[in-house]
């Protein structure tokens, strides 16, 4: 049988993802979660016994090429149409404020 989630529960996860809920949706989201814990409990049902443990999910082999630098673009070129730059860098608006 799956573990119950209660309120207390959901109101720890809410805090851990800087989530707020009301009360009506807490109930839905407690209502969620237990119903996700009985779907993944019924996994248990299965004879998992011949079963080997999955490392990978297919057995396909990534064909990669080599990892060679190459110079695609000047430094010219990738300027040469930003709206705000100087002669060598981008010019973004500050989004970091150290206060």
């Amino acid at each position: 049988m799956a573990q119950k989630i209660d309120i207390k529960t959901v109101d720890e996860i809410a805090h851990l993802a800087r989530l707020e809920f009301n009360d009506e949706a807490k109930g839905e989201i407690l209502n969620d979660m237990n119903r996700m814990l009985v779907f993944v409990d019924k996994l248990n049902e299965l004879n998992t016994d011949a079963v080997e443990p999955l490392i990978y999910m297919s057995n396909e082999t990534n064909i990669l090429r080599e990892d060679e630098p190459v110079k695609t673009v000047t430094q010219a070129e990738a300027l040469k149409n930003a709206p705000k730059k100087d002669s060598d860098y981008f010019k973004v608006p500050k989004v970091i404020d150290h206060n």
